[in-house]
């Protein structure tokens, strides 16, 4: 890529796990607008607390959140409750800089919903529904401890409406052996030029049948670049 902007830079982290080291020796080289991580911190703090020497310097901190900020309950709050909770990019779109990020959270439970398993057919489409066949099996008066990181196809359905450049996604497209062309397919809908995933453990860099650049990150990597370009990235043309 050419010379990264201050304005538009951004880095990617893949899943911590714990480790947040390589946040300290980025920012010794490069400080950027931008740091969104791809969930399964792993904390023994708050997130907000862990995170703040890039807060401190002035870039803009957002995520997803992984599997596994579901462990624990520990875990969770550190993520859900913490002061960057409005951070969460799961089922949304922010504009950063001009360009549209859009996030797709957690995994997905085969007792909900597993493209893979049934015939692909979710056994619950949102989170009502699961909580009125489930209703003795809530966490906190909601959806049980582990599904707080499912995905449901509600979420699809709710980021379907919406248009991005960029898509940040625990789970891999299909680009990955072990990932899901669901997500190529939403990721089409939205119009995305990129899609950015963790949760494999895996740096590469892809491209889908339908166009669209992919880039996955290995346990606590780092990715730095431009919003810019990777918003304008080219589709190839082996649709």
């Amino acid at each position: 890529m050419s010379e990264i902007k201050r304005t538009d830079s951004v880095a990617f982290f893949g899943d911590p796990h714990g480790n947040f080291r390589p946040v300290r020796e980025m920012l010794r080289k490069h400080q950027p607008a931008y740091s969104i991580f791809l969930g399964d911190f792993d904390l023994d703090r708050p997130l907000d607390i862990e995170l703040s020497d890039l807060t401190s310097v002035g870039s803009s901190v957002y995520f997803i959140h992984g599997n596994h900020d579901a462990d624990q309950e520990t875990w969770h709050d550190f993520v859900f409750d913490s002061g960057l909770a409005n951070r969460n990019l799961a089922g949304r779109v922010v504009e950063l800089d001009g360009v549209r990020v859009a996030g797709l959270g957690g995994v997905f439970h085969s007792d909900v919903w597993h493209p893979q398993n049934a015939g692909g057919i979710p056994k619950f489409s949102t989170r009502n529904e699961y909580l009125s066949a489930n209703s003795r099996s809530t966490w906190r008066d909601g959806l049980p401890l582990r599904h707080r990181s499912t995905i449901f196809p509600e979420d699809f359905n709710s980021l379907a409406a919406l248009e991005a450049d960029i898509l940040i996604t625990h789970e891999a497209p299909s680009s990955h052996r072990y990932g899901h062309p669901e997500i190529d397919d939403l990721a089409e809908v939205l119009g995305i030029k990129t899609i950015v995933h963790g949760h494999l453990h895996q740096d590469y860099h892809a491209t889908l049948a339908n166009g669209i650049n992919v880039i996955g990150l290995g346990k606590a990597s780092v990715f730095c670049a431009s919003l810019t370009e990777l918003a304008r990235q080219p589709r190839s043309e082996n649709r």
